[in-house]
């Protein structure tokens, strides 16, 4: 027995050792990423070396792993800036949303008032299919409750909405052709089990650079006099730009162009310039610059030959990240647009994130950018100038009460240029 327990005991030793040893590779690849990476020599105006010298004893010497993040976390905190973050193991798990197929339901989701609810669901869609609705609480998807993954991601500070919509959708993915056991409750208070299939994403694929393939997709439409565009990504630069470019054209008669951006997490920077041309006809006009280590980029709009000169609402949402914020926020900032919804995703800058030796996550960013307005993205987003949030009972109601608010607005403006004339 006494062998055992030595045996035991010197496993447990191992184990605290291995364990702290992880920890403090974790620690120095947070430290040493923040020094290369950083868009400033000194990261927060601090000693970074300093920084290194005070924490790592503490990490050295924390007795659990929770503990050492904790000390490294508080590290970060130095810096006063946002999308500097440890995600614990558990929960990086979950936002982690390259684990998952390219098969979808058609099903849009926020979480709302705590809850997965459906948004949208996608014509043709396996979920449309088994009459899925707008409105319907996701209770369960591939066997997770979800009201539990919401609730652990929402109890980190550093999980966002952007973040908490992908892990609840990759719930509701897999592979082409597979099955994803649901279940919802709908509008009556009524339990549903459904068994949805999984289908290719809608969308053209397109690539850019490094990144994977990614299914890309363009809608243009009439909201009576108004013109209204919706995309998911700022990417397949030739057939996206040349759709908004056909917008504007067959839009002479137009007394309005609403913009949704509400969900799109962005793209390729360079478009929100592209686009923003068609709708800004004075030169030499900013969304904004962005500052890098060794190099500031100026967001400069180019007026188009043919500029749409009605009014311009843009949509935006806790999804709408990266470019869609440059683009939302520069016309904003230029009085070129009103933007409606709910604050955008923060997330303006190219940030990464990797996982740790020890499993947790690191997200780091590696630029700054300010507004035209000098005002940072980063860390705060685009406010709406009308704030307007999605509720259950309007989705169940049939309401995008964003989308009408914008409407509203466009349909005064028309009336208050009649009565000047």
């Amino acid at each position: 027995m006494r062998c055992f327990l030595l045996l035991f005991a010197g496993a447990l030793a191992a184990f605290g050792q291995a364990r702290t040893q992880l920890d403090l590779d974790s620690f120095e690849k947070v430290w040493t990423t923040v020094r290369d990476k950083h868009w400033e020599a000194r990261p927060g105006g601090l000693d970074w070396q300093a920084i290194h010298d005070e924490y790592r004893p503490r990490v050295e010497k924390a007795a659990t792993h929770d503990e050492a993040r904790a000390v490294t976390q508080e590290m970060l905190g130095r810096l006063k800036q946002s999308h500097f973050a440890i995600i614990p193991d558990l929960v990086y798990s979950v936002v982690d949303d390259d684990a998952e197929g390219p098969g979808v339901t058609g099903i849009d989701a926020r979480v709302l008032d705590g809850r997965a609810i459906v948004t949208s669901v996608d014509p043709g869609s396996p979920a449309e299919k088994q009459g899925v609705h707008p409105g319907w609480e996701i209770q369960r998807a591939d066997g997770k409750d979800l009201k539990t993954i919401i609730d652990q991601a929402r109890s980190n500070p550093a999980i966002h909405e952007l973040q908490l919509t992908r892990a609840i959708l990759a719930r509701l993915s897999g592979p082409i052709g597979g099955m994803v056991e649901t279940a919802f409750l709908d509008g009556s208070g009524k339990s549903i089990d459904i068994k949805l299939g999984l289908a290719m994403p809608r969308g053209t694929l397109a690539a850019f650079g490094n990144l994977p393939l990614q299914h890309v997709w363009f809608e243009s439409k009439r909201m009576g006099t108004t013109a209204y565009v919706r995309f998911n990504l700022f990417l397949d630069l030739p057939r996206v730009m040349a759709s908004f470019q056909q917008t504007v054209d067959g839009c002479k008669v137009c007394d309005g162009m609403i913009i949704d951006l509400r969900g799109n997490p962005g793209g390729i920077g360079g478009m929100a310039m592209g686009m923003a041309g068609f709708l800004v006809d004075k030169p030499n006009q900013r969304l904004g610059t962005m500052y890098l280590r060794d190099s500031t980029l100026n967001f400069v709009v180019n007026p188009r030959a043919n500029v749409f000169p009605g009014p311009v609402a843009v949509l935006v949402d806790g999804c709408s990240a990266s470019t869609s914020e440059i683009f939302a926020g520069g016309l904003k900032d230029l009085g070129r647009a009103r933007v409606f919804g709910t604050r955008t995703a923060a997330a303006a800058l190219p940030s990464n994130f990797e996982r740790l030796p020890n499993g947790d996550g690191f997200q780091y960013a590696v630029a700054n950018y300010v507004s035209q307005g000098g005002q940072p993205l980063e860390g705060l987003g685009v406010t709406p100038d009308v704030v307007v949030d999605l509720t259950r009972d309007t989705l169940l109601a049939g309401h995008d009460p964003v989308t009408e608010a914008a409407l509203a607005w466009i349909k005064a403006d028309r009336i208050r240029r009649q009565k000047k004339q």
